[in-house]
Order: C-alpha cells, then structure tokens, then sequence
C-alpha cells in the first residue's frame, strides 16, 4: 500500500494534476468571492501593502473574477498585460506540463538568458506604465 501511494506521487503526471486541483479549488473560491467588494478574505498583494504601488500582477484576482464571470473588458482594465500575455502562456506551458505527464514524462521548460531577459523587461516596463501613467 505504501509503496503504491511512493509510486502515484513519483509519477510525472502527478504535480500538474495536482496543480489543476489546486487552481481548480482556488477558482470556485473565488467564483463566490467578489475582489472589487472590500473587505472579501482574499490576500492582498504584499508588494502594494508595502509600497503603495502596481506590481505587475495587481489585479490578476479581480481579472481572474471577471473572465470567470464572462466580463473580458473589465478583466483587460484589470490587467492588460497579464490577460494578453500572462494567461495564454499559463495555458500553454500548462497544457504541455499536463500532457507531458501524462505520458509519463517531465517537462521543465527553460526560457534561457533572452527569454528571462524579456519577460523581466516586459514586468518592469509594464509596472512603470501602470504607477506613471494610471
């Protein structure tokens, strides 16, 4: 029994499972949970709690609420980078992980030096225009 369970864990489609569980059960939380009302148990973002300012993700709960609820504008005015960049790379390196592990093989993607380059560029200059412009 015990080294059945040490095998299921072992297995390559175990972690991206596990991550759907867990995105799953994070998103019929937050489909009753309204994050533009104040005062909803949702965690703040520590980065805007300590400086005041837009980190590249703030808005990502709120955008997450409205595209579940079918309000894509609203989810664009929350986060327009992470709605137009952000979520279609999730769901892409996400659906390969899974698909990965499920055919009994690991998937670790590596963006390399030019990749990680220009996903920070893209957060750096994104957080900019959010605190200067906005």
């Amino acid at each position: 029994m015990l080294s059945r369970l040490r095998a299921a864990r072992a297995h390559p489609a175990a972690p991206p499972l596990t991550a759907l569980a867990a995105a799953l059960a994070g998103a019929a939380y937050l489909w009753g949970t309204d994050p533009h009302r104040p005062g909803q148990l949702l965690p703040r973002c520590p980065f805007n709690w300590v400086t005041g300012l837009l980190c590249p993700a703030c808005g990502g709960t709120r955008m997450a609420y409205d595209l579940m609820h079918g309000d894509v504008v609203a989810a664009f005015h929350d986060n327009a980078l992470l709605l137009t960049a952000g979520v279609p790379a999730a769901a892409y390196l996400g659906g390969r992980w899974l698909v990965a592990g499920l055919r009994g093989r690991r998937y670790r993607p590596s963006p390399g030096r030019w990749g990680t380059a220009v996903v920070l560029g893209a957060a750096v200059a994104w957080a900019l225009v959010r605190n200067l412009v906005g």
